[in-house]
């Protein structure tokens, strides 16, 4: 299996059923697992990023915790589909280098409106960005819940997403139990309730409900935080990855392992097949391992930017908008340009640390205003507002020295750019508001 088991660790089992599935299935398993595979008809309704990487693949991969059926135990007053884990896995064009980029499911960003499982649409808001999959999928439609996350992840970050795949509680389980559970060493004692985890300290192999348990446990472990929950989810998968490429020998295993993938994968129509993710999976097999990069979407704490929210954290800006660039062109993140962004993360700039002058170029009165309340919702400082010459679009610029700050604003504004003015006022960001201001700032502040 050489460089086969790695696979598994970046994507959760999607594209290791690929190559594991060539490793010496018979005929009839193949059919058998061909036919596990769930597959939704997704549709993106308006409009969606261009591809600007032509050869390269993004794949949308996300941890669902439906809390129908034998998953109701994991929570309680739950009616809607549910999303534990978001990642992008970005298939470079050479396919020579891959970049897993993990989304903090208490990310508050602007969700979109999206079709429901009845048919209506939802109001453009500000939620945590797994709201997106509950949404759609508030009838248990996964076709309806992964339209609705696309379109999120997409207009946040400009990445055209062109696959999907998800994997549910009851499918996490089988896998590990195939393998006869997963070795972890957590360095302090963890009672859970919520995840229904109790562990002691020190190495030990976990499997069933306690794997679970632990990718899943959050409130009792360090700092209690979605971010340092992705972090046991990386380092598990990367063990299950290698445990799997030395125990998958014995047909049995194999079989068992791709069963408990395949009967929880639900994917887009393009990879409803083994063959389809078998080949998805032959573009990566030789990628090495010191060329995938784990990296999570920089963010701070929300409550830095509005004091009274305690629960959600906010995308550093611009490092997020320089990472989803890089990834949308193509662009190797590596090892140095993760360290970039753990250094970046020690000192934000905050959206409340940017001065913003707002100007009406609308002509309609009282634009200014509407303008200045969203920003201050977001946690900028609105400093003053007044009236501009006409403009068909919004803009920002910025004297000098005063750049990041400007991008910091750019990046909470769709399809906005900053750029310098001599005649900016010194020590302030200005925003002049156009009459496509609705569409750039979507739900954000809402």
């Amino acid at each position: 299996m050489t460089r086969r088991g790695r696979i598994l660790a970046w994507t959760g089992g999607v594209l290791g059923v690929a190559l594991l599935a060539t490793a010496g299935v018979g005929v009839w398993a193949y059919f058998d697992l061909n036919g596990n595979i769930h597959g939704a008809d997704i549709a993106i309704d308006g409009d969606r990023p261009a591809n600007l990487s032509p050869g390269s693949k993004n794949i949308l991969l996300v941890g669902s915790d439906s809390r129908a059926g034998a998953n109701a135990k994991y929570g309680k007053d739950l009616t809607t589909m549910q999303s534990d884990t978001l990642l992008v896995l970005h298939i470079a064009a050479d396919h020579k280098w891959a970049t897993a980029l993990s989304f903090p499911r208490d990310s508050y960003v602007p969700i979109p409106a999206c079709t429901r499982s009845d048919g209506t649409k939802s109001t453009p808001h500000s939620f945590k960005i797994n709201e997106a999959f509950s949404i759609g999928g508030d009838g248990g439609s996964v076709s309806k819940a992964a339209s609705c996350t696309i379109k999120t992840v997409e207009q946040n970050t400009g990445l055209r997403i062109d696959n999907f795949a998800s994997i549910d509680f009851q499918g996490f389980k089988g896998m590990v139990n195939a393998l006869d559970g997963i070795e972890v060493c957590p360095k302090h004692a963890i009672h859970d309730k919520k995840a229904h985890l109790d562990l002691e300290a020190g190495c030990q192999t976990v499997r069933d409900e306690k794997a679970l348990g632990y990718v899943r446990t959050r409130y009792s472990v360090g700092d209690g935080s979605d971010l340092g929950r992705i972090g046991r989810q990386q380092e598990f998968m990367k063990a299950l990855g290698k445990k799997a490429q030395d125990k998958l020998a014995s047909p049995g295993a194999l079989y068992d392992f791709l069963t408990a993938v395949t009967k929880s994968l639900t994917t887009d129509q393009d990879l409803k097949s083994v063959s389809a993710l078998t080949s998805l999976a032959s573009t990566v097999k030789d990628i090495p391992s010191d060329r995938l990069t784990f990296v999570t979407v920089p963010n701070y704490y929300r409550e830095a930017d509005v004091p009274t929210d305690h629960a959600n954290v906010v995308w550093q800006y611009p490092e997020a908008t320089q990472l989803f660039s890089d990834i949308a062109h193509d662009r190797e993140i590596g090892a140095a340009g993760k360290k970039k962004l753990a250094e970046a993360a020690n000192n934000p700039v905050t959206a409340h640390s940017v001065r913003v002058r707002v100007l009406n170029g609308t002509g309609t009165p009282g634009q200014a205003a509407t303008a200045a309340e969203q920003l201050r919702k977001i946690g900028f400082t609105v400093t003053t507002t007044g009236n501009a010459p006409a403009t068909d679009k919004t803009t920002i610029t910025y004297p000098t020295g005063l750049a990041t700050q400007a991008e910091v604003l750019s990046g909470h504004l769709r399809d906005t750019k900053a750029t310098a003015s001599a005649q900016a006022t010194p020590g302030e960001v200005t925003l002049t508001v156009g009459p496509d201001f609705a569409k750039v700032i979507g739900g954000i502040g809402s």
